[in-house]
């Protein structure tokens, strides 16, 4: 049986606007709390939102923005944030997603390459200062939040205008460009439009029952899909609550807010989660209001998952799996999974959406179980990347194909497990390891909480593997003989790590995935393989 799943639904995908479905969700549940800005100690209904939202609409449409300008969002989790994302759809500006931990040199790039007429700004945040950057790069129309270049983006008045705007506006328009952080050279603008981006957030919120009786904790950054796809589009199309902990990432803060605003769904990556079940105060926290959630991002760990489920009242948590060029989800798990598949799988893919596992070098479909590319297909695949029709062409084949670089294999039943990446793959003498297999295997060691599984020069045999460990809290750091000691009995002799590095975390992206061309680099240093990493191969 050949690895290819389509996802078959009842429920038919969304042909409208992201404006027009929010204004459907304001028209229904008017009355009913839509967002709360914990930090800041603000909050809105649906009317008070739309009616903040309406009024910065009317301010870019009387600065002149118009329909598929580009208008720039550049601050950390808070309610600006999310009113600057409705605005910008309802006009149909294109919004465009800076990272908050951007530097100077990638601003320039981000704001050149999107061709920003406008960028909505924090000041700072944390040691970034956000105002200083922009005035380097020597761009002049910026709206700063919280000042008064960014109030009197708020205008009063009727709705004439922007009903105008909506009516020229269809749901297959460009409305978001989110730069990918590549491993390498400059990122590049994966653009969305309304349907990509408002039918995913949709389908992620019916595939865990939401209503608007739930609650949405978003601890993850906004200016990512998980943020405002998964979270602010996956809330408001089912009438819920957005509730911002804060505006970055703070497991306490996280579970405060979860407790005190009686939150129903938790969203984050991994190490998110890790950092929250480590907290010396954790059983302190009331997580009794919780039932779902989701972990994505990054590969999930199977310990980690498990420990969701049974110590955060999580019961209904999924896993979700996908890139910001799919907006973002192409497969999930589903509640009546049992505890095998919404632990240990990716899930199955989701509605109106197509897989299949291909041999990365003939490019065929390889047999259900075997490893090989995921690659997938509907309406959720990017538009292209912005202004980059080489790139584009290289991501997405004539058959309209989204070429995840994930390897990955689909069991009989279509649930999809993520090996490892195409460039991630180590060789050991001959043997194929996926690092994400040894991972799994050391996450079950008790004193372990975090783990990373890298491929490192090797002058004999080509690669080793190196396990980078992040310990429980007061426990004694593993030895390398110690970590090979556990593995021996469990783990063939070339998947056992040579080498074993104890580290407080690792480098990463913002959006939780960590980074292993870096950690290869600094293995490199670290062990001194130098030599070995200058030895040219085929």
């Amino acid at each position: 049986m050949l690895a290819y799943s389509s996802g078959t639904s009842t429920a038919p995908l969304l042909g409208e606007t992201i404006g027009a479905n929010f204004e459907r969700a304001v028209a229904r549940f008017g009355d009913r709390e839509a967002l709360v800005d914990v930090a800041a100690g603000r909050r809105w209904t649906y009317a008070e939102l739309d009616a903040d939202v309406n009024r910065l609409a009317r301010g870019l449409l009387a600065r002149g923005i118009a329909k598929g300008d580009r208008v720039g969002i550049w601050a950390p989790n808070c309610a600006e944030w999310v009113i600057t994302q409705y605005a910008t759809a309802k006009i149909g500006a294109i919004l465009v997603n800076v990272n908050p931990a951007y530097r100077t040199h990638e601003l320039e790039y981000v704001v050149k390459q999107s061709g920003l007429s406008l960028l909505i700004s924090a000041v700072s945040f944390k040691s970034s200062d956000y105002r200083s950057m922009i005035e380097s790069i020597g761009f002049g129309d910026v709206a700063y939040i919280g000042e008064a270049s960014y109030f009197d983006l708020s205008v009063d008045g009727d709705m004439t205008e922007i009903s105008g705007r909506a009516a020229s506006l269809a749901f297959d328009d460009a409305i978001n460009i989110q730069y990918t952080s590549g491993t390498t050279g400059f990122p590049k603008g994966a653009t969305l439009s309304h349907h990509n981006i408002l039918n995913n957030g949709y389908f992620v919120g019916e595939l865990i029952s939401y209503t608007e009786q739930d609650r949405v904790c978003l601890p993850v950054p906004l200016y990512h899909c998980f943020g405002m796809v998964m979270g602010n589009l996956g809330a408001t199309s089912h009438g819920a609550c957005i509730v911002l902990p804060a505006p970055g990432f703070d497991p306490a803060a996280t579970l405060a807010a979860v407790a005190s605003e009686r939150v129903t769904s938790l969203y984050g990556v991994p190490t998110m989660f890790i950092a929250e079940l480590g907290l010396p105060n954790f059983a302190d926290y009331d997580l009794s209001s919780l039932r779902t959630g989701i972990m994505a991002g990054s590969p999930c760990p199977v310990e980690v998952m498990k420990r969701v489920v049974a110590e955060m009242n999580m019961a209904e948590v999924a896993i979700c799996y996908g890139m910001t060029e799919t907006s973002p989800v192409s497969t999930m798990t589903r509640p009546d999974d049992n505890l095998a598949r919404r632990t240990e799988t990716v899930g199955r893919v989701m509605p109106h959406l197509e897989s299949k596992v291909v041999d990365p070098v003939t490019g065929l479909v390889v047999e259900r179980g075997e490893p090989g590319e995921l690659c997938t297909r509907g309406y959720s695949v990017m538009l292209g990347y912005w202004e980059q029709p080489d790139a584009t062409a290289d991501a997405i084949d004539a058959a309209r194909w989204m070429h995840t670089g994930d390897l990955a294999t689909m069991d009989a039943d279509g649930y999809l497990n993520i090996v490892g990446r195409i460039k991630d793959l180590v060789i050991r003498g001959g043997e194929n390891v996926y690092p994400r297999e040894v991972e799994e295997f050391l996450y079950s060691h008790p004193d372990i909480a975090d783990v990373q599984v890298i491929g490192v020069p090797d002058a004999k045999y080509g690669e080793e593997l190196m396990a980078w460990i992040v310990m429980r809290p007061d426990t004694t750091p593993l030895t390398a003989e110690a970590v090979r000691a556990y593995c021996a009995e469990r783990l063939t002799h070339y998947k056992i790590p040579r080498y074993v590095h104890i580290v407080d975390g690792f480098p990463m992206t913002v959006t939780g995935k960590v980074r292993k061309v870096e950690m290869r680099e600094q293995a490199i240093d670290i062990l001194g393989l130098q030599e070995a990493a200058a030895i040219k191969k085929a």
